[in-house]
């Protein structure tokens, strides 16, 4: 029985298997290797799947849902019709419908697949398509990075025993980085780095406000549908201009003809900000893998969105040549999800290759620390588990009470680069018991272990007594009411205005913030000490201390820099 590849996309989902002649998308029902991952209810209450569901999206778009996966892991509805839907029971809609379609090709039924996800993805966002694949009637105990699926493919084309890839992967809604070696049968990721809210449709929408702004147009006004048939020739305009050097937008609003006509070159002059945004993963993931761009053997561009000759244009001036486009780019995330399944499976027909991937995100628990006045401040990071660590990887560190007769440790779980919690992403927390003592002398090992699909388990254990806890991460991070977003901003209107809210001083703050998730190791702890200390130092608020306290903190920021 089959294992099957499912490239679970924003925009376009895919599913394939191995064959003798190597990894084979399978069609659907309606003879296409893509399927819109567009989800749809009809006038029946029967659900609709794929081509069908986007071309009611325009018709119907109170009652049709497209890029859902942007919100997978959140507590976020849809409501279509009688029927109110997360994210991944909508993208469970779409994996049984590929189920259905292997199953029809294949003859025989499938139970297993491997999923792809963005590298990106957190914690949250991959139990919940794990959770979507066994929705659909699927075990899922396998999930691979989209840009690794890719290499994955890429790999058993090369000829070269030894190459240094960079997969530049823009999907439909997400953007991700990954910097791969392959050194004869083994390919080992060296770095990522993305962005989970950039991708092909942000590219379509500033085609959209663009149409918009030229003819005048209320956005305020547009109905649903009007702003959908505006969506539309947005996307055909975006395609179009990636054949030809200009594009034509033609709509009816209010029964008006409306055309505009657009070049290659207002395009990316519209989209500057969105192309910018591509760079910053590319330098990230290069610096951190300690690698130059003269140092990549091959750029590989994933996703569809990477047709778009503004793309080619930016990865070109940043490696100084072409992109490697052997393989089709909508597709090889899924040829790649086909192989690792085959790999799972142990087929005889495929070459041994060993695969290791990176936790993406750094990994770690909220600590309290004492300040210059010695009373401890809470809501500080302690990384366990560094970003770009190889992973399954298991990470213990000690952690002590921070006052007399502690009856309890809460354990906070983050998950993000930033020195502050309140600047990450929470993925969950327990709470156990620890005897009377004075402060410092109970003790607590924190244990993370990040395994192979990108999934985190912690377990605590208390010293002196031998207890031990386990945490099973169930919560969706990062979302606000709407009340508790209103009581948040009322709350930050009160708030006293302190000299470190000086302009020059937000600045160092915020340089030093930055260098702080750019750096890994001791350099970023040295970083964070510099920061506290400037910060101790603003809390006095004496302004020649204050001065003094900068001038240090602007040398210490600037030989980070120059390192």
């Amino acid at each position: 029985m089959p294992i099957i590849g499912i490239d679970l996309g924003t925009t376009n989902s895919l599913v394939s298997y191995w064959t003798e002649e190597g990894a084979v998308i399978i069609p659907n029902n309606l003879k296409n290797n893509l399927t819109p991952s567009v989800i749809s209810v009809n006038d029946n209450g029967e659900i609709l799947v794929g081509q069908i569901a986007k071309e009611r999206l325009i018709s119907h778009p109170q009652l049709t849902v497209a890029v859902f996966k942007r919100y997978m892991g959140t507590k976020k509805t849809f409501q279509l019709g009688k029927y109110k839907f997360l994210p991944e029971e909508l993208s469970s809609f779409i994996i049984r419908s590929l189920k259905q379609d292997a199953e029809i090709y294949l003859g025989e039924p499938i139970q297993e697949a491997v999923i792809s996800v963005p590298a990106y993805f957190n914690d949250a966002q991959r139990k919940a398509t794990k959770r979507a694949g066994e929705l659909a009637g699927l075990k899922v105990e396998r999930l691979i990075n989209e840009p690794t699926a890719a290499a994955t493919a890429y790999g058993l084309h090369q000829q070269k025993s030894e190459t240094k890839f960079l997969i530049f992967d823009l999907g439909g809604g997400t953007f991700d980085v990954s910097i791969v070696e392959l050194f004869e049968n083994v390919m080992e990721v060296q770095a990522i780095a993305g962005d989970n809210y950039l991708g092909g449709e942000d590219f379509t929408e500033v085609l959209a406000s663009s149409f918009i702004q030229q003819q005048h147009i209320n956005r305020d006004n547009l109905h649903q549908k009007e702003y959908a048939s505006i969506l539309k020739q947005a996307e055909q305009c975006k395609q179009s201009l990636s054949q030809n050097v200009k594009g034509i937008m033609r709509c009816t609003i209010n029964e008006k003809s409306l055309e505009w006509s657009v070049d290659r070159l207002d395009f990316g002059e519209a989209a500057k900000v969105l192309v910018n945004r591509l760079r910053q993963p590319v330098e990230k993931a290069l610096k951190d893998a300690s690698m130059k761009s003269d140092e990549v053997d091959v750029v590989i561009l994933v996703g569809g969105a990477t047709r778009m000759p503004l793309v080619h244009t930016l990865v070109s001036k940043l490696f100084g040549r072409l992109p490697a486009c052997i393989l089709n780019p909508d597709e090889v995330v899924a040829l790649g999800a086909g192989i690792q399944a085959a790999m799972k499976e142990r087929n005889a027909m495929l070459k041994e290759v060993v695969l290791t991937d990176v936790c993406p995100y750094t990994l770690g628990i909220a600590v309290a620390i004492r300040t210059g006045s010695g009373k401890p401040e809470s809501g500080h990071f302690a990384p366990i588990i560094e970003r770009n660590t190889v992973i399954p990887v298991s990470r213990v560190e000690r952690f002590s009470t921070v006052y007399d007769n502690q009856k309890t440790i809460n354990i906070e779980i983050f998950q993000g680069e930033s020195r502050l919690t309140k600047n990450n992403i929470k993925l969950g927390q327990l709470q156990i018991e620890v005897p009377l003592a004075p402060a410092g002398e109970q003790s607590i090992d924190v244990r993370y272990t990040y395994d192979i699909n990108g999934i985190l388990e912690v377990e605590v254990i208390v010293l002196e007594t031998g207890i031990k806890k386990q945490v099973i991460i169930e919560e969706s991070p990062g979302i606000m009411s709407k009340d508790e977003i209103e009581q948040r901003m009322a709350a930050l209107k009160h708030i006293k205005i302190h000299p470190r809210d000086r302009q020059e001083n937000q600045l160092l703050i915020a340089r030093g913030e930055r260098l702080y998730e750019e750096l890994l190791g001791k350099e970023r702890i040295d970083i964070a000490n510099a920061l506290q200390r400037f910060e101790s130092v603003m809390n006095q608020q004496d302004l020649r201390e204050i001065n003094k306290a900068a001038a240090i903190l602007r040398m210490k920021l600037n030989e980070a820099e120059k390192e």
